[in-house]
């Protein structure tokens, strides 16, 4: 299945993206930036299933 957000692109043009990336943020910020859109991926799941406070429960874990 296409996502539709990416429309006609192809590896190409995916792997100069992912080029561009690495020159501007360097290889040490990514992980720290993928790790804070994971935790913003997970607060917006939790926000629509219905949790109070999904931060609330990322305190109790730790």
């Amino acid at each position: 299945m296409k996502l539709l957000l990416l429309g006609n692109i192809g590896g190409t043009e995916i792997l100069l993206i992912v080029l561009l990336v690495l020159l501007l943020f360097g290889g040490s910020k990514i992980p720290e930036l993928m790790r804070g859109l994971g935790k913003g991926v997970k607060y917006f799941r939790d926000s629509m299933d219905g949790k109070a406070d999904p931060e609330e429960d990322d305190k109790k874990k730790q």
